[in-house]
């Protein structure tokens, strides 16, 4: 299942989405993640016949990704965010 967080508005579109079928939880997003914008739950919240832990956008951030992503954004000397680089399981994405 695809999980979108973030928003759009005049600007763009700022959405993180997390394959939770991809996702096992690892953890690895949220430390990798210097803007915090990472948490674990110990159940989807998207999928009620889900019990193993996943990847979630933490709802403090959830309408501020434009902010709290912006300085990783890739850049020519950084060509990926960390949290896509840190997730073995190819679970994330971004819409930037």
């Amino acid at each position: 299942m695809l999980a979108r967080y973030g928003y759009s508005d005049g600007s763009g579109d700022y959405f993180i989405t997390l394959d939770t079928d991809r996702c096992n939880g690892c953890g690895d997003c949220v430390t990798a993640c210097p803007a915090e914008v990472f948490e674990v739950l110990d159940e989807d919240p998207n999928d009620p016949l889900r019990d193993e832990p996943v990847a979630a956008v933490t709802e403090a951030t959830k309408k501020q990704l434009r902010y709290a992503c912006t300085p990783c954004k890739p850049a020519a000397d950084r060509p990926a965010l960390p949290c896509v680089v840190a997730c073995k399981a190819g679970a994330i994405s971004h819409s930037w």
